[in-house]
């Protein structure tokens, strides 16, 4: 049995543009502070890890629930927001990719992204990728990605996997995968990889770098 586990943002969504935007002008919102878009300067890139470390630096630990309460419920209305005004579109080739894996008895799949888990499906039902029977796992579950991708593999049901690979877009995604011994497949550009898809159209780079 092979797990196949994917983040969102930038890898099955095109939405990594508008997801900051929207992120950055929360924060400023709730905090009145700017967020630079340099998100590797995080430990935990993720919305829940960013935040904290922000909220942190402001010196603000003690207001933190109700602050991270008010910048989630900002953000989320923002991205439902720019949805209903704007076409969100997946990567291509994506739906048909799941709709693959989904579809075969070896293979179970999962997501497991750094966003939050109320804005995470908003955009991948915007995206048209609506896949009730996989599981996500999100930062609304814990602030380390690493601890979200453990997550996701033990929603996807089984105690045991021949192999588990990560499709990801960040530098952050490929470290996790790093630390966490997954086979790691990049999307798009964003970042350098062994094994890199500009899109799922190339589905058969993708199955073989699973190793199927």
């Amino acid at each position: 049995m092979h797990l196949v586990l994917f983040d969102i943002d930038g890898t099955l969504v095109e939405s990594y543009d508008f997801d900051t935007e929207c992120f950055q002008a929360a924060a400023k919102d709730v905090l009145g502070v700017t967020i630079g878009p340099d998100w590797s300067r995080y430990h935990h890139v993720t919305d829940s890890g960013i935040l904290t470390e922000v909220i942190e630096e402001l010196g603000l630990q003690s207001d933190s629930e109700r602050i991270t309460e008010e910048v989630k419920e900002r953000f989320v209305c923002r991205v439902a927001d720019y949805i209903s005004c704007h076409d969100v579109s997946s990567i291509s080739g994506a739906y048909e990719f799941l709709s693959q894996l989904a579809g075969r008895q070896n293979i179970a799949v999962a997501f497991a992204t750094g966003g939050w888990s109320e804005s995470a499906r908003m955009k991948l039902a915007a995206a048209g990728l609506s896949f009730p029977s996989i599981p996500l796992a999100s930062s609304s579950d814990h602030y380390s990605r690493i601890e979200i991708m453990r997550l996701a593999e033990r929603r996807a049901g089984n105690d045991y996997y021949d192999a588990i690979t990560y499709f990801g877009d960040g530098p952050w995604d490929q470290k996790a995968s790093e630390a966490l011994g997954y086979n790691f497949v990049s999307v798009g550009n964003r970042i350098s990889s062994s094994q890199s898809i500009r899109d799922y159209t190339e589905a058969d780079v993708a199955f073989r770098y699973i190793g199927l």
